[in-house]
């Protein structure tokens, strides 16, 4: 099998079949939207077609705008018309984050070598989302409650083990958040031994939000330390 063909057969099986804490839901968009499995397919198959190894980039956990609504991490249907002439025309989403990312994509080199290096998941593969006081769903993130994080370790310490097992490499991974999802996978990896290091970069939404005028300061020490 490819990479690829890994990738697409993993979304396939990815089922959390634990019990999540009082009023908060979980997004599985590969099982939700047909139209999501086969945006995530086609961007697999054209980027992944191989079967040489990737280093692994690890976000959070998706949220709706991102992988929740193309089944791609850190990908809205935005930067997936204007860097992968993949033209969605059923849904519109931007999401700051991708904005981001594209613009690293872009200074490393474009989509075909940084994908051909590198391969973006979440450390918690699938995301949350919680109704706030004023009936809005928002994204939810699987350390803001500790009894969603205990809910979901196991299903956590399972997936990082098969991204690991579909050729992800060992000797690294990056962490997107250089904080509380940092923190949490870098004590993970001492008690299971993952990876050799967890090299942290800070979260590509807290720049578009925060420093967004330090963007260049940002993408070169992304570069940096995905190219030593």
């Amino acid at each position: 099998m490819t990479f690829g063909e890994k990738v697409i057969a993993y979304h396939e099986q990815l089922e959390f079949k634990g019990l999540l804490p009082d009023k908060i839901t979980m997004m599985n968009p590969y099982k939700e939207s047909t139209l999501i499995s086969d945006i995530a397919k086609a961007f697999y198959f054209k980027y992944y077609n191989d079967q040489q190894p990737r280093n692994l980039i690890l976000g959070i956990n998706p949220g709706r705008l991102g992988a929740g609504s193309t089944g791609i991490p850190f990908t809205d249907t935005k930067r997936l018309s204007e860097f992968c002439n993949m033209e969605i025309d059923d849904i519109k989403t931007h999401e700051p984050s991708s904005v981001f990312v594209y613009h690293l994509i872009h200074a490393y080199g474009g989509v075909q070598a940084f994908y051909q290096d590198y391969y973006i998941n979440s450390v918690c593969p699938l995301g949350f989302t919680i109704t706030n006081e004023a009936g809005k769903e928002i994204n939810y993130n699987y350390y803001d409650r500790k009894d969603l994080q205990q809910a979901v370790l196991p299903f956590i310490v399972e997936n990082i083990n098969k991204l690991i097992a579909m050729g992800c490499r060992r000797e690294k991974a990056f962490c997107l958040g250089t904080g509380k999802n940092f923190k949490f996978l870098n004590q993970l990896n001492q008690e299971f031994h993952f990876f050799g290091e967890i090299v942290p970069l800070e979260h590509p939404r807290y720049i578009m939000q925060y420093k967004a005028k330090q963007i260049d300061f940002y993408l070169e020490d992304f570069v940096r330390k995905l190219t030593l």
